[in-house]
């Protein structure tokens, strides 16, 4: 139903609108929805990660002004299309990049910078604690992070009063409420599916190791409360409203709902929260999250067990590296097209070269490359080398360069993927896509079926991403109704949803199969490459 702008611009005035924010790895986004749900507002900030002494980080100052930069800019959009100063909203939620470090002081101080997702110093202790939950722990998590900073003694931890993420702390700089969204916390240590919180096994396990080497904090009073979707977190406090809008027409007292991950978030976003769903974000990082019916049968450090915003089992492959370097190189593409004279506007550039890779070999034509930008714990490199090669016989096109730049850049995913779908028989009835990669029509899609085996559907809301999917989340908690989540998606939201679905093609699988055969082999020199160039 296409709704008038006076219909739109009357929700925004009476406050029946929901507010998403999400912080992503390399813009920060803000949705605001009408009271249909329909994206009605946009605001944005760019920013970008940096390497600070060995540390993948983002600043503490640039996370509050990137915050407000991102909602003046929304506000300035309400203002320009509707004609109305955003005094309020309905109800609000604030995701963000999961997992990682943040550490504070009982005065509020962040206590070392903030360690994102990205860092991979923690093998030690992620093997360990895996090794002593019998539950895998990947290195971002925020427990190996912590148990890493035990293990080297760093002197911060006496001081630690709070150990969030960073959706968890613009929640609490806006709400004062130290409180997490169940598939956020489910990032920052085992959740029991059966309880909604903390695993208590394995966080009295953890206990006994904490005692035993004399820190006196307790593990379950630094980490913040789990919240399931649907629960009510907090309003907007008068110093929340002056943080976020420092020209101060935004008013407190807007309800707010858990803060979540952008795992959560992309499965909300793409109605992937119920048994047999799944769904793939591919942008600068990949991860696909697959909803269980059944436990696994045992650990694999590759697979990552989470939760949907509403405490469901999830399975989850997390890669670090996905489309930085392939980037970079539409970017070199770029810079020619501009050296001999052509305009080359980004979407446009992408998709000439996404789809000159569909009329290259099958399994690109003996060519390899490698984009890990960063660490990849999933096949055990701390370190990144870019690297691309080709054998002697090779057909170098550029149709098979970018063809294998395009699967490189899901190879790792799909190694963590057939131990899902070959090793322990998981289900999946249809892959839903979103992220930079499914913006070229339907070749996104089609490598990504070829790389899980598996049909992929694109919905024509899928460039709405995270922060529409928190801003549903923020309807949820306000118009629910005692709905399952799963329930409110399918009936209030995506019951007239539109998309596209993309079968896998058989001579499509068997080549990324052969250029995963190649691509494994040449991770031996991907690793001398990390050994000997420093």
């Amino acid at each position: 139903m296409i709704r008038s702008k006076d219909e739109i611009r009357e929700d925004i005035r009476a406050g029946r609108t929901a507010l998403g924010i999400e912080f992503g790895s390399t813009r920060i986004k803000a949705v605001l929805t009408d009271d249909t749900m329909t994206p009605a507002a946009q605001g944005s900030f760019g920013w970008e990660n940096r390497l600070e002494n060995g540390i993948w980080t983002y600043p503490e100052e640039e996370m509050i002004r990137g915050l407000q930069a991102c909602y003046r800019d929304l506000a300035d959009h309400v203002k320009e299309e509707y004609g109305l100063e955003l005094v309020t909203v309905g109800s609000m939620g604030i995701s963000a990049m999961m997992h990682g470090y943040m550490p504070f002081d009982q005065n509020g101080s962040l206590l070392v910078p903030f360690r994102t997702w990205r860092n991979t110093m923690t093998g030690e202790a992620a093997e360990k604690l895996t090794g002593l939950f019998s539950f895998n722990i990947p290195q971002r998590w925020s427990i190996a992070h912590l148990y890493q900073a035990m293990k080297n003694g760093e002197e911060h931890l006496g001081q630690i009063s709070f150990l969030t993420t960073l959706a968890g702390y613009i929640h609490w700089r806006l709400t004062g409420e130290k409180v997490l969204g169940a598939g956020d916390a489910s990032g920052m240590f085992p959740i029991d599916s059966e309880t909604g919180t903390y695993s208590r096994t394995m966080m009295e396990k953890f206990e006994a190791i904490r005692k035993k080497m004399g820190y006196g904090w307790e593990l379950q009073q630094i980490l913040p409360e789990v919240l399931p979707a649907g629960a009510a977190a907090g309003k907007l406090t008068e110093e929340g409203a002056a943080l976020l809008d420092p020209t101060g027409v935004l008013r407190p007292g807007i309800p707010f709902c858990p803060p979540e991950g952008d795992a959560g978030t992309g499965m909300v976003a793409t109605n992937s929260v119920a048994r047999r769903t799944g769904n793939v974000s591919a942008g600068t990082s990949v991860f696909s999250m697959v909803v269980l019916e059944k436990d696994l049968n045992r650990v694999h450090p590759e697979i990552d067990m989470v939760t949907t915003p509403a405490g469901k089992p999830v399975a989850m492959v997390h890669c670090n590296n996905c489309t930085s370097d392939l980037n970079a190189w539409v970017g070199l593409f770029g810079e020619f097209a501009g050296l001999m004279g052509f305009s080359a506007e980004p979407d446009k550039l992408y998709g000439a070269l996404y789809r000159e890779a569909m009329k290259g070999d099958k399994d690109c034509g003996g060519l390899f490359s490698c984009g890990y930008l960063s660490g990849e714990p999933i096949t055990g490199f701390t370190e990144g080398r870019p690297m691309f090669f080709r054998l002697p016989d090779s057909r170098f096109t550029l149709a098979n360069f970018m063809r294998s730049h395009l699967y490189s850049s899901l190879a790792t995913l799909k190694i963590g993927m057939d131990l899902l779908t070959e090793e322990e028989g998981v289900k999946l009835d249809c892959l839903m896509g979103h992220g930079g990669l499914f913006r070229t029509k339907e070749v996104g899609q089609r490598i990504m079926a070829a790389a899980a085996s598996s049909s992929v559907s694109v919905m024509e809301t899928a460039g709405e991403g995270g922060p529409w999917g928190m801003a549903l989340l923020a309807s949820y908690m306000r118009k629910g109704e005692g709905r399952t989540l799963e329930d409110f998606l399918n009936e209030c939201v995506f019951a007239d949803c539109e998309s596209v679905t993309v079968e896998p093609d058989e001579e499509d699988v068997e080549g990324f199969r052969e250029f995963l055969v190649r691509y494994r082999a040449g991770l031996a020199a991907e690793r001398a490459a990390v050994e000997a160039v420093r």
